[in-house]
Formats: C-alpha cells, sequence, structure tokens
C-alpha cells in the first residue's frame, strides 16, 4: 500500500516549502509516491520536482476557476504508474506538512481503506452564484466539498468514470467555474458512496479571515495567533495533515517545530497496550486458579 501524493502546481512550477516536503516525504519515502501537475508554459527549476513530473503529453489546460481536469489527469496518471497506491492526496503549491512522518504513516496504514473528504450541503445560493452551475442539478446533487481532500484508489477510479459514464452532468457542473468545490462530494453522491467516506478535513484553512473572496486566510508570520489556529485544528481534526495557504515567508523553523511536536501519541498506545496487557495476565491467572480448583476436587472425590 502506498500514497500518491498529487501536487497541481502553476505560478512558479515548485513549492512554497519544497525543502520541508523533501525531507518530510524522505522519512516515509517507501510508501510515498509523488506526481506534479505544471504549467506547461513556466519552466521547472527544480530537478527533483522535475522528476516527479507528469510528462508534457498528459498536462491539460487549466485555470483557476476550471482545475478539475487537472485533478483527473494527475489522478489517473498516478492510478497507471503504481497499482500499490491506495490513498490520493490531493496538494497545491502552498500546501505543507503539519503533522509528523510517524503519525501520518500510522493514520494511513490504519484508515487507508476510507475516503476522508470534508462536505455538506451547498453553503451558498445557488441561484444566484453560479459556481458549479448548482442550480441547474437535482437537489440532492446541490453539494459542497473542499477542494483538497484524499481519496481511496476506488474513489478515484469511480471518479474517472463518472466523467466518462455521465459526461453530461460532469461537463454541465465543471463548467460553472470552481466545480473542484462540488464535483467530488456529487459523484460519490451518485455512486452511492458518499455516506461512507470520513466526512473530516485534511487541510487546514482558515476561512474566517479570508485573503480574497475565493481564497482562505495565508499565513505568513508563524506568529503566535497563525501557530495558535494551527495547532487547535490539529487537535481538533483527526485526519489534519496539511496547511493551506503556507506562503513561502513563514518560517521553517516555526514549521519544523509544528511538524515536530504534532506527531504519534506513542505514550497512549503503551498505556493501552499494557492495561490489555495486565488484563489479559490477569484473566489468565484467573482461568489457571479455577482449573487448578477443579483438578483438586477431582483428586479428592
Amino acid at each position: 500500500m502506498k500514497v500518491a501524493l498529487c501536487f497541481i502546481i502553476s505560478y512558479e512550477n515548485s513549492l512554497n516549502k519544497l525543502a520541508i516536503w523533501k525531507q518530510w516525504i524522505k522519512h516515509n519515502a517507501d510508501i510515498i509516491n509523488v506526481y506534479f501537475h505544471y504549467d506547461i508554459e513556466k519552466p521547472i527549476e527544480d530537478e527533483w520536482i522535475q522528476r516527479h513530473a507528469l510528462p508534457k503529453s498528459e498536462i491539460v489546460s487549466t485555470s483557476y476557476y476550471h482545475v478539475v481536469p487537472a485533478y483527473l489527469q494527475v489522478m489517473k496518471y498516478a492510478l497507471s504508474k503504481d497499482i500499490a497506491n491506495t490513498w490520493f492526496v490531493m496538494l497545491t503549491d502552498s500546501c505543507a506538512p503539519i503533522v509528523s512522518p510517524k503519525k501520518f504513516r500510522h493514520i494511513f496504514f490504519r484508515e487507508n481503506a476510507a475516503s476522508i473528504i470534508s462536505w455538506r450541503r451547498a453553503w451558498w445560493n445557488v441561484f444566484i452564484q453560479k459556481r458549479a452551475n448548482l442550480r441547474l442539478v437535482p437537489e440532492s446533487y446541490r453539494l459542497g466539498n473542499d477542494p483538497w481532500f484524499i481519496l481511496t484508489k476506488t474513489d478515484v477510479e469511480r471518479c474517472l468514470f463518472f466523467s466518462q459514464e455521465r459526461n453530461d452532468l460532469f461537463t454541465l457542473v465543471c463548467r460553472g467555474g470552481l466545480a473542484n468545490e462540488s464535483i467530488f462530494a456529487i459523484i460519490l453522491k451518485y455512486v452511492g458512496t458518499l455516506s461512507n467516506v470520513k466526512n473530516e478535513i485534511t487541510h487546514v484553512c482558515n476561512w474566517a479571515q479570508m485573503s480574497s473572496p475565493t481564497s482562505p486566510y495565508v499565513f505568513r508570520h508563524g506568529n503566535t495567533e497563525e501557530n495558535t489556529f494551527i495547532n487547535t485544528a490539529i487537535n481538533k481534526h483527526n485526519f489534519a495533515f496539511f496547511a493551506r495557504k503556507i506562503d513561502k515567508t513563514f518560517p521553517d523553523e516555526t514549521l519544523m517545530n509544528i511538524i515536530t511536536q504534532n506527531t504519534l501519541n506513542e505514550s497512549k498506545y503503551v498505556a493501552t497496550f499494557t492495561i490489555l496487557s495486565n488484563f489479559f495476565i490477569v484473566f489468565c491467572s484467573v482461568l489457571l486458579a479455577i482449573q487448578f480448583a477443579e483438578w483438586v476436587v477431582n483428586c479428592t472425590i
């Protein structure tokens, strides 16, 4: 089983926290594959990104409002390159890891059978805002999802199948713009598996202080306020593995401290193991005592 980190980058064809990503991935290199969908009109300066970039023939035209084709293309490519890919993690250039590699690995092996995507009923007026053309679809499909998430291999296959099998509905939603914030919940609703996903966030964002009408807050300073927001979100959400948007100016040392602090709570598992072990010992002792007593009674008779 492996994790496919699927990056969609464009602005500079790089990652804001490239060095930290390389270090973080290195710790789990045996279970992580990396893929980059990029802007073909711009050069890729980093050799590591170039090595993990999709071939130019696999790159599709995309834009801020119409990015779904890039999602499906990088998913399809990752699916074909390694059959062991089990989790497909969607990421951007402004995403950064915020938990330790050990914690991520542990949760992956425990939860890899489930997709993790936060979704709910559309939170905007679908008759005023044309995003995803939700006013034109049945009411049960008027859904919204976080644009960055984790899907299982099976759900990725369902998304790719839906784009062909129900191309009419797929195209209708995508033409509305910002479809990446609806189409994946719609697809899983259509195939009847939306209720099976873990409805949780995987990427921490601050939507309360938006940087633009369509973008969340940009973490730039690494100050107490920003650190508290990120750490609080990690403690609140079991699958908060990444943060977005992390600016280049966010201090690397601060980000590494966040990653280091949010690691696997091994003491909790040791305590649980100790309790279970003690229970087993007591249970076996009582069982042996009962058997010994029965043997003594039988001998006396």
